[in-house]
């Protein structure tokens, strides 16, 4: 497996905002409300993401025992967190694209529009958590390891 590409995010990305932004240009009518906090789920997923990846940079850093399966299961999340995060960031931005034009026309629009905000911006946030877990997962290249032990005056 591959780290992940930028080429890769911004393809999750395009495919999400025209997919979002065709369903509610098209058929806006005939969907329900956005929930308020739908897109929140994503931020919890960035949060904790955040917190492994200290977890497992910190054990790597300190010569600490990480259990390979373990790393590898977390390489697997964060690609698939950065994939599902581009994915997600491209759809809230293709649904504000089609919902803001009708604010001032349909009620239900400025709802959603606030609803399409906070989704996108946690999707957003879940991008970089789940990059910043890919990497966190690395291991150290050798020369940096002997950098740290004997350090240049």
């Amino acid at each position: 497996m591959h780290f992940t590409r930028p080429r890769e995010l911004v393809t999750a990305g395009l495919i999400g905002l025209v997919l979002a932004y065709l369903a509610f240009e098209f058929a806006y009518g005939s969907l329900p409300d956005l929930p308020r906090f739908g897109g929140v789920t994503l931020l919890v997923i960035a949060v904790i993401e955040v917190v492994l990846a200290w977890s497992i940079r910190g054990r790597i850093k300190e010569g600490r025992l990480v259990g390979a399966i373990a790393v590898a299961r977390a390489v697997a999340l964060a690609k698939a967190s950065s994939l599902l995060g581009a994915l997600f960031t491209g759809a809230w931005l293709g649904a504000l694209v089609a919902l803001l034009p009708r604010v001032n026309e349909v009620s239900a629009a400025a709802g959603d529009s606030r609803s399409a905000i906070i989704g996108l911006i946690s999707a957003a946030l879940l991008v970089p958590a789940a990059l910043w877990l890919e990497h966190s997962c690395r291991t150290p290249d050798t020369r940096d390891q002997d950098r740290d032990n004997h350090p240049t005056g």
